[in-house]
C-alpha cells in the first residue's frame, strides 16, 4: 500500500443516474478505500435526479456511515454537470473523482496515489477498455482532437479515474453539463500551469445498468460546449 505525504484528507466522489445495481458496490469499495488509508475522508455521490433506488441506497449508507453523503439534482441535469456539483461539494486535501458504474476497482487508486507526490493531477488511461468497438473509436477520436485543439498530453481524456490536488480545482470555473467535462477541467487546470501525469488503470465491462450520457443529443451539446472552450482557453 503506498501513502502519499500529500494524502492528509481524502475526497471520493461519483456521479449517479440510475445506477441502482452499481452504486451500493461502488460506496462499499469507497469507504474501504477510506479505512484501508486510515486517513480522514468523506464519499460524496451525487445522483442527477436518478428514477430507480439509487438515492434510497444512498442514504441508507449514510445512515451507517455519516462519512456517506447524498447530493442530489431535483432533475436530470447532465453528466458534466453532475461532475461540476461533486467538485463544489468535496471539502478533503485530495479529491478523487470516478464513475458509478463499477467498471474501475477502486483499490487501484494506489496507481495514482503513486505519482501525486510529484504532480497536481494524475489521471487515468484505461488500459485494455472494456467497451464496445464504437465507443473506444469514439474516445480515441476525440481524444484526439483534444490533443490538437488544447494541446493536452493526454492519451485517455475522457477516462473517469483523476486525483487531484485540492488547489488545482480552487477558483476553477467550470460550464460543461455534458460530456465535454473531463476536457474542460484538465484544459482549466493545465492553462494554470499545474503539472499533470498519466498511469494506467485497468478497465472492466459494465455489468449491470445502461450507459446514458452518450446519446446522441449529448454528443451535439458537447461539440456546441467544444467550440466555447476552445474560444475560451484561446482568448483568455
Amino acid at each position: 500500500m503506498i501513502k502519499p505525504k500529500a494524502l492528509k484528507s481524502l475526497s471520493i466522489f461519483f456521479p449517479c443516474y440510475n445506477e441502482e445495481f452499481n452504486v451500493g458496490s461502488m460506496i462499499e469499495q469507497a469507504v474501504q478505500v477510506g479505512e484501508d488509508y486510515g486517513v480522514d475522508y468523506e464519499v460524496v455521490v451525487v445522483d442527477d435526479g436518478s428514477r430507480d433506488k439509487s438515492p434510497a441506497i444512498v442514504q441508507e449508507w449514510s445512515g451507517k456511515n455519516p462519512r456517506v453523503r447524498l447530493v442530489q439534482h431535483p432533475k436530470n441535469l447532465g453528466y458534466g454537470a453532475a461532475l461540476r456539483t461533486g467538485l463544489k461539494s468535496v471539502t478533503k486535501e485530495i479529491v478523487f473523482l470516478t464513475d458509478g458504474d463499477n467498471q474501475f476497482h477502486l483499490s487501484d487508486i494506489d496507481k495514482l496515489f503513486f505519482k501525486i507526490d510529484s504532480c497536481d493531477v494524475v489521471t487515468g488511461y484505461r488500459l485494455e477498455r472494456q467497451d464496445k468497438a464504437h465507443r473506444r473509436l469514439n474516445g480515441f477520436l476525440w481524444t484526439r482532437l483534444n490533443k490538437l485543439l488544447f494541446g493536452l498530453p493526454i492519451r485517455d481524456v475522457d477516462c473517469a479515474f483523476k486525483l487531484f490536488r485540492r488547489k488545482t480545482l480552487e477558483g476553477l470555473e467550470l460550464k460543461s453539463n455534458h460530456l465535454l467535462i473531463h476536457s474542460e477541467i484538465l484544459a482549466r487546470i493545465m492553462k494554470k500551469g499545474y503539472k499533470i501525469e498519466e498511469v494506467g488503470v485497468p478497465h472492466y465491462p459494465r455489468v449491470a445498468g445502461k450507459a446514458t450520457a452518450t446519446a446522441l443529443k449529448s454528443i451535439f451539446k458537447t461539440f456546441k460546449e467544444l467550440a466555447g472552450l476552445y474560444w475560451d482557453i484561446k482568448s483568455n
